[in-house]
């Protein structure tokens, strides 16, 4: 019988629900505590943190002041 079975489903949701956590980890954006703060919404907020983060994260500059 062909269609998507329960473990197909299961793989696509984890891989869905993963994906923002690693996403965060590989961006530098944000460092330290900041990013821990961000990983520890998209757990249990979810899409909705990683979201947020991708509007306002960094919340302030993290270059260098110019001379």
């Amino acid at each position: 019988m062909g269609g998507i079975g329960i473990f197909s489903i299961l793989i696509i949701f984890f891989l869905v629900w993963v994906l923002p956590v690693v996403l965060i980890l590989s961006s530098s954006k944000t460092r330290g505590g900041e990013k821990l703060a961000w990983l520890l919404l998209v757990v249990f907020v979810s899409w909705f943190a990683w979201i947020f983060y991708m509007l306002l994260a960094p919340l302030k500059n993290k270059e260098t002041p110019q001379q």
